[in-house]
């Protein structure tokens, strides 16, 4: 049986200048039955306008991860770092022992969107750390963040690979890994037919210890594909 988190159930919260839809529980948003899939423990898609933006708070012990599709973030942090991260950079934070950060939306003008993606960490009371970077993706997989750094992605203090997944219509897939492994897959934009059931925008499956599974993009598919862990 597959973990589905179709995006008309998941949590909502609008705070006027920001729109934040939760995947799993996160803030004021609990649902017992939704607190994470393996070590991924948060999946907010968020949008944020023009020249609004979170302003300082901390987070320690948690991987961080931005993935921007829309627009572009302002970031600065307690480690003096202070980059723009535009529409198709990802950026990693290692939150560590403890940072003090900011993100607010780069614009004026136009609306930011972004996934906001966190992973627990597979050792505590690390150093925090910081890095973003611009990954080409042509490719029908593209690593965005890896244990290692591999194929120039991101590392990650977790045993977790993210991958973008980009698929023209109509074309098939299949994903494959160990059985001992769990997969997540978020859709960002599209569709995909996945063991006869449509999927869309926002929409994620979970799926426990099984070596593959074949998509089908019904209309150009975007998705992020978590390899991760199984559940000790």
């Amino acid at each position: 049986m597959h973990y589905i988190r179709k995006a008309a159930d998941r949590g909502h919260a609008n705070f006027g200048w920001l729109d934040s839809f939760h995947s799993f529980s996160f803030g004021q948003y609990y649902d017992p039955k939704h607190m994470g899939f393996s070590v991924l423990r948060v999946i907010n898609d968020d949008t944020v306008d023009p020249g609004y933006g979170f302003g300082a708070h901390s987070h320690d012990n948690m991987e961080i991860i931005s993935y921007v599709t829309k627009g572009s973030i302002a970031h600065k942090d307690s480690l003096g770092n202070q980059f723009t991260i535009p529409a198709g950079d990802v950026q990693r934070m290692s939150a560590g022992t403890g940072i003090m950060h900011s993100e607010f939306n780069a614009s004026d003008t136009q609306a930011l969107k972004f996934l906001q993606i966190w992973i627990q960490p597979n050792q505590r009371d690390l150093a925090p750390n910081y890095a973003q970077t611009t990954i080409v993706q042509t490719d029908v997989l593209t690593p965005l963040v890896t244990p290692t750094g591999a194929d120039q992605s991101l590392s990650i203090q977790a045993d977790v690979s993210i991958h973008r997944l980009h698929l023209p219509a109509q074309q098939s897939l299949v994903l494959s890994r160990e059985s001992s492994r769990m997969t997540y897959l978020h859709i960002v934009e599209g569709s995909v037919l996945l063991d006869n059931e449509v999927f869309n925008e926002g929409d994620g499956i979970g799926v426990h210890q099984a070596q593959s599974i074949r998509l089908i993009a019904q209309d150009e598919l975007v998705a992020l594909w978590f390899d991760l862990p199984a559940d000790n």
